[in-house]
């Protein structure tokens, strides 16, 4: 399950409730909705990550299986624009997961864009308030190439006000995953010195982006320290067989109908990802 903080909250149960309910439809019905804290100003990221929680609820109610999580802002620039200092996270269900090589429907999404990153496949669990580095590359089965898939069931800019939708409510919006793509080789976590991991991202046939990652926090591992940490704080755990999508280290490229993604890890293999 979600961590759902239990420090200085805000909003009342039925509060968190409704805002999970109104960003769940609004990614049924993929129409874009006012942000969260436009109407809740005073809520905190404590709250942001209840609103997340009662999401995931909802997902897992109707019979979707939790399999992983998203680490996000993990670059120093995301951070500063963002105006926090250290990471945010999402959930990954089953019904998020994309096989490569795939086209998707564009208009699923609420403006979609797609970021470069590696994947951790947890071998076994992972917990603790101290949990290292070399303690998430022991407990990783095996790293991937992958995609995410973003999306912004609020707005990140009003049309009608200009307002810009704040950190808190990103992750109430489940830090903006959308979805995950994993393709190329799986490769043991210590076979490579993984800060320099490169991906190449074409759309179109056009380079869009490139990037190396040790963008994420020095070393793409560091982020999921940081998320078994927070979990642990809540008696929770990264669990065996999750996949952890440890941080972008490119830019977000913005999807359109018709774009064909190339990302090209180089020694770690390639792969594609459509859209229609």
């Amino acid at each position: 399950m979600s961590a759902s903080p239990s420090g200085s909250s805000t909003l009342t149960v039925e509060q968190v409730e409704a805002e999970a309910a109104l960003l769940d439809q609004a990614e049924i019905e993929a129409a874009q909705v006012r942000q969260t804290t436009s109407v809740h100003p005073e809520m905190n990221i404590d709250d942001a990550y209840r609103v997340q929680a009662a999401w995931l609820h909802r997902k897992l109610s109707r019979g979707e299986r939790l399999a992983g999580h998203k680490i996000g802002l993990t670059s120093r620039a995301m951070q500063a624009a963002m105006h926090i200092d250290t990471p945010d996270s999402g959930f990954l269900t089953d019904a998020m997961v994309f096989e490569p090589d795939a086209t998707l429907d564009a208009s699923r999404f609420c403006d979609p864009k797609v970021e470069v990153e590696l994947a951790f496949v947890l071998a076994r669990d992972l917990a603790g308030a101290d949990v290292s580095i070399d303690d998430v590359l022991d407990a990783t089965e095996y790293v991937t190439p992958a995609a995410e898939l973003l999306a912004a069931r609020t707005y990140r800019c009003d049309p009608d006000t200009g307002r810009t939708r704040t950190v808190v409510d990103t992750i109430s919006d489940n830090a903006a995953d959308a979805g995950i793509v994993c393709g190329g080789r799986r490769i043991d976590p210590r076979a490579a010195d993984l800060r320099w991991v490169g991906a190449l991202a074409y759309r179109n046939g056009v380079i869009e982006e490139t990037g190396i990652a040790a963008g994420v926090l020095d070393n793409p591992a560091t982020g999921i320290a940081w998320l078994a940490a927070r979990y642990a704080a809540h008696g929770l755990m990264l669990e065996a067989g999750q996949v952890i999508l440890s941080g972008s280290f490119t830019r977000p490229i913005d999807v359109r109908p018709g774009d064909e993604f190339r990302f090209d890890f180089g020694p770690l293999g390639q792969f594609r990802l459509g859209f229609c």
